[in-house]
């Protein structure tokens, strides 16, 4: 019969994600993990596998977050899908005024970048989180057109990738420490080239 487990699953993939988004798969060995998951080597693999399984529920579970957190915020509290457009926009800009200094890389962006080349996992990951964004902001636009804000001749699809790749294209700005006033001009050309103007203008 086996053994209950005495930890926190959770609290432990909590701490393996932090360890590899801070070092990266490579930079991260199993000392590593031990010590910050509290684990020993029997019970990590024999609880998550070796090395690759664990940073693939890390890498599934923050992908997860993300898209459910994107999908939370779409769906509020502005009145109009246009105005949760906006919002997002101006999220990435404000971010780009932290007082703590640039963010952090995004963990899918520094594992994309690290790892998609020569991991089948990883790149289809990535895929399938960019897939979910796609469909979700398509989702927002389809509701702007029916509104009247996008025009209805815009091809939503393609106008939703155009955001997308604008969003992370920001994203690594901010990372980069680049000035607000560039995140701006970048977020009110997107949406005026989707046909949405910046409010107040």
């Amino acid at each position: 019969m086996a053994r209950p487990r005495k930890f926190d699953e959770q609290q432990v993939l909590r701490s393996a994600t932090e360890t590899f988004w801070t070092s990266g798969f490579a930079a991260t060995s199993l000392d590593d993990l031990m010590r910050t998951t509290g684990l020993g080597k029997g019970s990590l693999y024999g609880a998550f596998g070796d090395k690759q399984a664990l940073f693939q529920r890390v890498l599934d579970g923050y992908c997860a977050d993300a898209a459910a957190g994107l999908r939370e915020r779409l769906s509020g509290p502005e009145s109009s899908s246009a105005a949760r457009i906006r919002t997002l926009f101006d999220m990435m800009v404000a971010a780009a005024s932290g007082s703590s200094g640039p963010p952090r890389a995004c963990l899918l962006a520094k594992s994309t970048a690290e790892l998609a080349a020569t991991n089948a996992d990883v790149a289809a990951r990535a895929q399938q989180t960019f897939a979910t964004i796609a469909d979700l902001l398509q989702a927002e636009v389809e509701s702007a057109q029916a509104a009247g804000d996008i025009p209805a001749d815009r091809n939503a699809r393609r106008t939703a990738h155009h955001l997308l790749a604008v969003l992370r294209g920001m994203e690594a700005l901010t990372e980069a420490g680049m000035d607000e006033s560039v995140l701006r001009d970048a977020a009110d050309a997107a949406l005026m080239a989707v046909g949405l103007r910046p409010e107040g203008q």
